[in-house]
């Protein structure tokens, strides 16, 4: 029988994600769901929508699907409470994100987009030549998170003829690159601070003053991670005094007040936090939500759960 899914996303941009759902489930807003919040079985969000407040109380209400690998905004261990699954999407993302990553480094360090105001503008013709820039070769990367998005980013890198250190919550013994435990010091060794830390506690304004400080005016910060882990204030002030070189950032941790505090910086690159925003990946990303509500729905655990209902 087709399960009732509330979903808080717009799936028109996935037309196959929007067609299985349909064809497999009864699928519905989630603003419309809140008047039948009873027959509600699975809900389909990110950490962005989270979840809505009827949710809390919907006694069917057996898995949480999150689009997305950040699940910040979904309280794990009160949906377990509840007795509901919660799911992310690790793994099919990891690729694209890491390849902004790596485009993001090549773009800020070159000055892509001042070349190309260059040459659109007429400077070239009129001017000359576009002056001198950094570039990838034989920098430091200091790749602060090594999961799977951060060992990518390290694969690309290397190939580029990049020297390549990671912090993380843990050595990876496994791993060929020298481990910094401390993350002052990890800044300090590195011309590019790459963050790519999950949206936690733990990792909350973890890049502050003393970090900004310790990679120095010829540093560069690159974060395609969580907003969060940065102390957004320090990191206006590094750039807005020219105490780090530049950065370049996909993720804010208040998007409006965020994106519109760095746009006027001429050393700031910004994207729209598209790190997996490619067709294919958002397609899998989605396909793979569907798959874990059609585990649960068999009576099986989701193929990627962040809890366990007790």
């Amino acid at each position: 029988m087709a399960w009732r899914v509330a979903c808080c996303l717009d799936l028109a941009e996935l037309p196959e994600v929007k067609a299985r759902a349909e064809a497999e489930h009864e699928l519905v807003a989630a603003e419309q769901a809140a008047a039948d919040a009873d027959s509600v079985d699975a809900l389909i969000t990110n950490s962005v929508f989270g979840v809505p407040a009827w949710a809390w109380t919907a006694p069917q209400l057996k898995i949480i699907a999150c689009y997305g690998v950040g699940y910040d905004g979904i309280d794990a261990e009160r949906a377990a409470a509840q007795g509901a699954w919660v799911s992310n999407t690790p793994g099919v993302l990891s690729d694209e994100v890491a390849d902004l990553a790596l485009g993001l480094m090549l773009a800020l360090l070159r000055e892509l987009p001042q070349a190309d105001a260059h040459v659109r503008g007429g400077a070239w013709l009129a001017q000359g030549d576009y002056h001198l820039t950094d570039g990838l070769l034989g920098r430091r990367l200091g790749i602060l998170g090594m999961g799977a998005i951060g060992r990518e980013i390290a694969a690309r890198a290397a190939p580029c003829k990049m020297e390549i250190a990671y912090a993380s919550r843990t050595p990876k013994p496994e791993l060929a690159w020298p481990f910094i435990a401390d993350v002052r010091e990890l800044a300090a060794w590195s011309d590019i601070l790459c963050c790519v830390v999950p949206g936690d506690a733990s990792t909350a304004g973890m890049v502050d003053a003393a970090v900004l400080d310790a990679l120095g005016p010829q540093g560069y910060f690159v974060n395609v991670g969580r907003g969060t882990s940065v102390d957004e204030d320090a990191l206006l002030a590094a750039l807005r005094e020219r105490r780090i070189a530049g950065a370049a950032l996909d993720v804010y941790a208040q998007r409006e007040r965020s994106a519109g505090a760095f746009k006027d910086l001429p050393n700031v690159l910004l994207s729209p936090h598209m790190g997996s925003g490619t067709l294919k990946t958002r397609t899998l990303m989605g396909m793979l939500v569907l798959d874990n509500i059609a585990a649960v729905q068999a009576g099986r655990p989701p193929l990627t759960p962040v809890n366990r209902p007790g």
